[in-house]
């Protein structure tokens, strides 16, 4: 297949698939297909601010024990570079480490650890903290995080933004996320209760109203409760593209004449604030054709975002089977698809 004039250059910038494929091990398949076509390929891991925003911004260098969700001691990854430092909420206080709803206590569950990282990075000399949220097992509203930080004092000296993927109010987290984490409907009632009195709490603590933050509930109100500190809440694929160069490349003189996106499972939430979502965006924004591959997609979404991209589901082309057997391969494949797609039409 000879390459296209008007294809010479592709950017990868998906998410991952969660379970089945890292946003880098997505990211080199979609590369891969390009390169077996003779077109360049810029590959760029994506990721909205919840699980997968460490790996995107160059992986774990440090392991620190803190307190786990539940209480026990589990070893959390995180990364410092120079003055940087960049922790996954999940990886202290994340529902996986809690076993999944089932084995979680939404009641019990803690932030405690991630303040312990937060803390562990102000010991390290950080004076620039990214803060992932997402995955979390807690509807504390961050007051075990608060708890765990020695110096209230030294974290509003330093730069600290939490990425975030939702706009959920602090008040709202848990009638929203507290049933995901295995919260009864009696629970969701404590958890709220719980929730308001920590409103008066950072008031008078922090003279905040966290009610009106958006994205103040993200992580169970772990968002409101590092707004509180100073930390400044920021769309994750906002915060990411700044971090790896995605808005320069877009604007640069030379973009890319196609970018290829996608994630584990489409959904509604995948077009309010998810890597494909705002893919889709930019690309309308800069004149750049999309094209998306999925694992999934629900047919809820499945019309309007074929409206606005190339879209090719796993399932749909190999079946539900082979796409959780052998991802990357079939990710490959999709992308194949869809360049001879375009280099069709060109």
């Amino acid at each position: 297949m000879k390459r296209a004039g008007q294809i010479k250059r592709v950017l990868a910038a998906p998410d991952k698939f969660k379970g089945t494929a890292t946003a880098a091990e997505v990211a080199a398949a979609i590369g891969h297909a390009c390169w077996e076509v003779g077109i360049d390929v810029v590959e760029l891991p994506m990721a909205d601010g919840g699980d997968g925003i460490l790996d995107v911004l160059g992986g774990a260098n440090r392991t620190t024990k803190v307190t786990g969700p539940l209480g026990d001691i589990v070893d959390a990854e995180w990364r410092m570079r120079g003055e940087t430092a960049v922790i996954e909420m999940a990886r202290a206080s994340g529902l996986v480490l809690a076993g999944g709803a089932e084995g979680n206590d939404p009641l019990g569950a803690t932030t405690t650890g991630t303040g312990e990282l937060i803390d562990h990075a102000l010991d390290s000399g950080a004076k620039r903290i990214i803060v992932g949220l997402g995955g979390s097992a807690t509807t504390d509203g961050g007051f075990g995080a608060i708890r765990a930080i020695t110096a209230i004092a030294r974290i509003k000296q330093v730069e600290l933004l939490v990425a975030c993927d939702v706009t959920t109010r602090f008040t709202d987290a848990a009638a929203v996320f507290g049933p995901q984490k295995g919260a009864t409907p009696a629970q969701v009632k404590l958890l709220e209760r719980r929730l308001d009195r920590l409103v008066q709490m950072f008031a008078d603590d922090f003279d905040i109203d966290v009610t009106e933050i958006d994205g103040g509930g993200a992580a169970g109100g772990l968002g409101g409760a590092l707004a509180a500190l100073g930390g400044r809440l920021v769309p994750g694929v906002e915060l990411i593209g700044e971090e790896v160069g995605l808005f320069d490349l877009l604007e640069d003189g030379d973009p890319p004449d196609l970018i290829i996106t996608g994630e584990g499972r489409l959904d509604r939430t995948s077009l309010a604030g998810k890597v494909v979502g705002e893919l889709l965006t930019l690309g309308e924004e800069h004149g750049i054709p999309v094209a998306v591959i999925a694992g999934e997609i629900d047919d809820d979404v499945a019309d309007e975002i074929s409206e606005r991209a190339d879209v090719v589901s796993l399932t749909e082309l190999v079946g539900r089977e082979a796409a959780f057997a052998e991802p990357k391969r079939h990710i490959e494949t999709a992308a194949r698809h869809l360049l001879e797609a375009h280099l069709t039409r060109s």
